[in-house]
């Protein structure tokens, strides 16, 4: 018997395999982590990529709006945010005039304790404006129009379309349908109008073969995204990257596309892993805290690698869940899903030019159900929510990896601690 750790929750969990199983361990490529943090953010805001240093955006500027994401992510805010409020202080920017946003997207706001757990810094907290992004509010959204190319609907929040200095912040990792998180992304969908939400996650985009992980040739929402920024006028972003340890091996700032490119160039050879087989037996995490908070969240893991599953294989994926589901439309959503079934349930997005909030993450969890069987492990949900991820839920990962051996007869099992974060694709 062997032991592996999964990512899941604050900490791992260890997992026992069977004395049969034939392991392979899937794992980002190592990179070396960046020795002083803090120095290295300096040196990219002051060496930007295809933009001035910020000091010189900086200077005769009334106002700044600083986006980062919401508690989903494990960004670094604590490590940039000051560095970047002091930069524009010393331009000249006055400090009632700079602001932090929270790109929420339709999640729900980040507050109290959360809300500083996020920051990190209670200097930030204490010194500027910092505010949640609330997709429904009709008032906080200005409205610019259409894309030309697929006619999304353009509403962004107004804190960030009339900053005299508008900068984004992320973290880049695989996106399932993004392609890559980071860059656009913070902005749509992250501070845009719950109709530009709804757009981009209609059937519509989110079942064009283009619109998956690590992927931005071609890929719908990405140009979309693209457009949307050109829409907006001159914006910025810093870009981190950062290793299985959470700890920062990238950044990168500049004029938002080329900086997140360059952030992307960096990170996806290491993050792409190719393998030679399929396997009747993956097991996968949701990459532990703070993505495996909710079932929602969850369903990504299930998604990314599905490249490597064989046809009527077997998914086991563990995530703590420890807010449980997630919003009430999901629920909403999950509830039809396992009254209808897959196929009626699809049936019922197609016609749509917008998608009902969060039905969109039921409509991905179709993915892997398509392609073989899904088991869950986790300790966070009980009773009703349960049954409504319409999975098999699972008490023991040892006897779920065991069952699936047998009944493939295929002792190989994939194994992807980070979950998420990592791509593992076929590659003969």
């Amino acid at each position: 018997m062997s032991e592996i750790t999964l990512s899941y929750g604050r900490g791992h969990i260890d997992i026992t395999l069977p004395q049969n199983a034939r392991p392979t361990v899937i794992r980002k490529q190592a990179l070396p982590k960046l020795a002083d943090p803090v120095t290295s953010i300096i040196s990219a805001l002051e060496n930007p990529i295809g933009s001035a240093p910020l000091g010189d955006l900086a200077k005769g500027r009334t106002s700044a709006c600083i986006l980062i994401c919401d508690i989903t992510r494990p960004v670094p805010n604590r490590l940039f945010l000051r560095p970047m409020i002091e930069t524009m202080v010393a331009a000249g920017i006055p400090l009632d005039g700079i602001s932090v946003l929270v790109a929420t997207g339709l999640h729900r706001p980040n507050l109290g304790e959360e809300l500083a757990e996020l920051i990190g810094d209670p200097w930030v907290l204490e010194t500027v404006r910092v505010e949640n992004h609330y997709a429904r509010d009709e008032a906080a959204h200005v409205d610019l129009g259409f894309t030309n190319t697929r006619q999304t609907p353009v509403k962004l929040d107004r804190l960030f379309v009339e900053a005299d200095l508008r900068i984004a912040t992320g973290l880049v990792e695989p996106h399932f349908m993004a392609g890559w998180s980071g860059g656009r992304k913070v902005i749509a969908p992250g501070v845009a109008h719950h109709e530009t939400i709804r757009t981009f996650h209609s059937a519509r985009f989110m079942e064009d073969p283009l619109a998956v992980q690590c992927n931005l040739v071609g890929n719908p929402l990405h140009e979309e995204q693209l457009e949307i920024v050109r829409m907006l006028g001159d914006v910025y972003a810093l870009n981190t990257v950062l290793d299985e340890e959470r700890d920062l091996v990238c950044v990168t700032f500049g004029e938002i596309i080329a900086s997140h490119q360059a952030a992307v160039d960096f990170v996806s050879a290491a993050t792409s892993i190719p393998l030679p087989r399929k396997f009747s037996t993956v097991v996968t995490s949701s990459a532990g805290y703070p993505l495996d908070k909710t079932y929602y969240q969850t369903i990504k893991g299930m998604v990314t690698p599905l490249d490597i599953l064989k046809p009527g294989g077997t998914l086991i994926i563990a995530s703590e869940c420890s807010e449980g589901f997630g919003s009430p439309e999901f629920r909403e959503a999950q509830a039809r899903l396992v009254e209808l079934g897959p196929e009626r349930f699809l049936a019922t997005l197609t016609a749509k030019s917008l998608a009902e909030i969060d039905e969109w993450q039921t409509e991905m969890q179709l993915k892997p159900m398509r392609l073989g069987k899904v088991e869950l492990y986790t300790t966070g949900l009980a009773g009703e929510d349960r049954r409504l991820t319409g999975v098999e839920v699972i008490d023991d990962l040892t006897s779920a990896i065991e069952r699936s051996i047998a009944r493939s007869g295929d002792p190989a099992v994939a194994i992807i601690p980070e979950g998420p974060y990592v791509v593992p694709r076929y590659s003969v």
